[in-house]
């Protein structure tokens, strides 16, 4: 059970985020979003306040934000349609009827002449028993379209995506992966406030009981100078030299109160994966608690990880890639399953790295994600004027589908890889 709360509250945070940064600067380029949407399919539960119906959807593989101008608008209302009007206080229409008048009891019902719902914003047209009056109604720029019993408010040209500057609409798709980098910082910084920060020196912070580093008489606050003659500047320097001999002695070379010190010790053998193992000789890094190091743990942090999953994209160019690398939302829970065993902090470290991957998978020029439609817009800039909207349509779609198909062959390995083998 804390496996299926942890999983949910981890993906709900990250999609939460990702969104909520399209919907932020959304809204601050005035775009109309429709729905703020966590998961897909059908909607277990939604809430409309103001413009916006927010929506917890079945499918836990994602989000979305529904702007105004990214789908086909609403229904056309065409010369010769027969559509009711309600009016407000001053005339204006407030709501359109395109059918199921017969529930409106102060409905006028008009035969359409034209009609303008994106720019001019009236409709013209013959009203019911004075078919020789031609009328034209002004339409309120918050006019609700009704439409089999489901409203739906217009959007005018200024509230589409569309019609916002070239910059405005690269930020509103940025913002989502930015997004992510932002959360993890902040999960990263939470930590540091926690635990303290790593110093980058050997220096050595907890020494675990019953292990070989106790066993041989380490002590926290031992600087590590060198192992077997190799000079040791940092933390990571030494476990790198340490897991590369597990089960041979290593002499270690160290200050102590300023007194030189060497201290031989065996690396306990562990076993990582199938025909690999490690050394490991039971030492946490010294920690430091200051201010200063605190406020940029979290962006040293994500800066380092983010490093370390371009370093994974690379071996996609050079061929060293395996499927197995790639995890769908059956990995991450069962790699969630065995973080949560070892504690809140490690399930925050895992938060951040997600958020970090989810940040950059988006990122990445393919369609259909983020990184698919910033390409686009570089080209816009390059060009001068936006690419075939229906071109480019074409192409996410096929993105899409073939994200979808991927989806379902790394969901069907990982399915082999925790359940059937």
């Amino acid at each position: 059970m804390n496996t299926v709360i942890s999983f949910i509250i981890i993906f709900g945070a990250l999609v939460f985020f990702h969104e909520f940064g399209h919907f932020i600067f959304a809204k601050r380029s005035g775009i109309l979003v429709r729905e703020f949407a966590i998961g897909f399919g059908p909607k277990v539960f939604s809430y409309k306040k103001n413009e916006t119906i927010y929506t917890i959807r079945l499918l836990p593989i994602g989000g979305y934000v529904r702007m105004a101008g990214e789908d086909p608008e609403m229904a056309e209302i065409k010369p010769g349609h027969r559509i009711g009007l309600l009016l407000d206080e001053d005339g204006i229409v407030s709501k359109i009827i395109l059918n199921g008048r017969d529930r409106f009891p102060n409905v006028r019902t008009i035969e359409v002449e034209k009609a303008d719902l994106e720019h001019k914003l009236y409709i013209s047209g013959y009203e019911d028993g004075e078919d020789d009056l031609l009328q034209t109604f002004s339409i309120s720029r918050e006019a609700i379209i009704v439409e089999n019993q489901t409203e739906t408010q217009i959007a005018p040209w200024d509230r589409q995506f569309a019609s916002k500057k070239l910059s405005q609409r690269a930020m509103t798709i940025f913002a989502g992966p930015l997004f992510n980098f932002i959360l993890a910082v902040v999960v990263f910084t939470i930590i540091g406030m926690v635990q303290g920060v790593p110093v980058k020196e050997a220096v050595l912070g907890k020494v675990l009981p019953d292990s070989p580093a106790k066993a041989a008489g380490f002590q926290k606050g031992d600087l590590v100078l060198s192992i077997d003659g190799s000079e040791v500047k940092t933390f990571t320097d030494m476990t790198t030299i340490v897991r590369a001999h597990p089960d041979e002695e290593l002499v270690f070379t160290i200050d102590r109160n300023n007194q030189t010190l060497e201290i031989p010790v065996i690396p306990d053998k562990e076993v990582v994966e199938e025909n690999q193992t490690i050394g490991l000789i039971g030492v946490q890094s010294a920690l430091d608690k200051s201010f200063g190091k605190i406020a940029i743990s979290g962006f040293q942090e994500t800066y380092l990880m983010t490093i370390e999953i371009f370093k994974l994209l690379g071996k996609l160019v050079t061929g060293n890639f395996s499927i197995d690398m790639l995890s769908g939302p059956v990995g991450i829970y069962k790699t969630t399953e065995t973080v949560v065993q070892t504690g809140l902090l490690n399930l925050l470290r895992w938060t951040g790295l997600l958020s970090i991957n989810l940040g950059i998978m988006n990122l990445l020029p393919i369609p259909a994600l983020d990184g698919g439609r910033l390409l686009f817009f570089g080209v816009e800039a390059l060009r001068g004027k936006p690419v075939d909207r229906q071109m480019e349509g074409v192409v996410h779609f096929i993105g899409f589908a073939l994200l979808m198909l991927l989806m379902i062959v790394v969901t069907w390995n990982d399915i082999q890889r925790f359940f059937i083998h």
